[in-house]
C-alpha cells in the first residue's frame, strides 16, 4: 500500500487524505500524531470475491513520548467503478464491525445477481466438480505466509514441482488462503484410493495474487499418502485424472 522509503510524515498525510471518515477522527488524536517518530503497517485480514475486494490493515505509529497509537484502515472496493475506498477506525472493534457490514453487503449484491432467470437452471455434480474456485470468496489471513510456501513447496515429490522462481515470488507473500477444492475416494478392484485438490493462494507484498495447486492422493503402489504441487490449476487436475487411470 505505501512505498517502502515512505516516511512517517507522509504516511501519515497520505493515510488521512485517503480516508473517506477522517473528519470524523478525534481532534486530539490528530494532534497525537504530529509527534510521530516513526509508523510499522501490517495486513490485519482480507477477503477478496468475485470483484469485490475488503482489506483491513493495522497502522501502528510510536510517539515522542514512548507510546503507541494504532489506527485501523479498511480498503474496499464496493464503490460503483471499483475504485479502492478507504476508511480509518480507532478502535479495532469499530474495523471489524465496518468490515462485516461490508461482507453482509457483498453477499446481499451476490444474491441479488444470481436471482435472475439466467441462473435458474441448477448445476449438475460434475460441474460442480469441475468449476474452478476462483468465484468462491477468498479470506486471506496472515500468519508466516512465506512459511506456509515453503512446506507446501518442500512436501512436493513431483518431478515437474515448481522450481526456483516460484520460490524466490512466493517469498513475497504476506497473507494466504487455503481452499478444497476437490475431494473424492474412489473404490477401486485394487481397493480405495483417495483424491484431494487444494488450492494455496498467496496475497503478495505488491498487491498480485498468486497460487499454487496441491494434489494429495494414495494411488501410489503401496497405497501410502503422497503429495504433488503445480503452479496451474488444469496441470494439477491433468494430474489428478492420470493418477486415476494408473491406479
Amino acid at each position: 500500500m505505501n512505498g517502502p522509503y515512505e516516511t512517517t510524515e507522509t504516511h501519515i498525510q497520505r493515510l488521512l487524505e485517503r480516508s473517506l471518515n477522517s473528519f470524523v477522527l478525534p481532534e486530539d488524536l490528530i494532534g497525537r500524531l504530529d509527534s510521530a517518530l516513526a509508523h510499522a503497517s501490517s495486513l490485519s485480514s482480507a477477503h477478496h470475491s468475485k470483484g469485490q475486494h475488503r482489506e483491513t490493515y493495522r497502522h501502528t505509529f510510536l510517539l515522542s513520548d514512548s507510546s503507541a497509537l494504532t489506527l485501523w484502515e479498511v480498503v474496499h472496493t464496493t464503490g460503483r467503478d471499483g475504485t479502492p475506498l478507504h476508511e480509518l477506525f480507532v478502535a479495532e472493534t469499530d474495523a471489524r464491525q465496518a468490515a462485516t457490514e461490508l461482507l453482509g453487503q457483498e453477499a446481499r449484491l451476490s444474491m441479488a445477481e444470481m436471482s435472475g432467470p439466467e441462473f435458474e437452471a441448477r448445476m449438475s455434480p460434475e460441474e460442480v466438480l469441475a468449476a474452478s474456485p476462483s468465484s468462491l470468496p477468498r479470506l486471506y489471513v496472515n500468519d508466516n505466509s512465506v512459511d506456509h510456501a515453503r512446506r507446501v513447496l518442500r512436501r512436493a515429490e513431483n518431478a515437474d514441482r515448481p522450481g526456483e522462481e516460484t520460490g524466490r515470488l512466493l517469498r513475497t507473500a504476506f497473507a494466504h488462503h487455503i481452499a478444497q477444492v476437490f475431494g473424492h475416494w474412489c473404490h477401486l478392484d485394487e481397493g480405495n484410493a483417495g483424491f484431494m485438490l487444494y488450492e494455496h493462494a498467496f496475497l503478495l507484498i505488491d498487491g498480485t495474487e498468486t497460487s499454487l495447486w496441491e494434489i494429495e492422493h494414495t494411488a501410489t503402489p503401496d497405497g501410502r499418502h503422497m503429495c504433488e504441487v503445480y503452479v496451474d490449476e488444469a496441470a494439477a487436475r491433468a494430474a489428478l485424472e492420470l493418477r486415476a487411470r494408473v491406479r
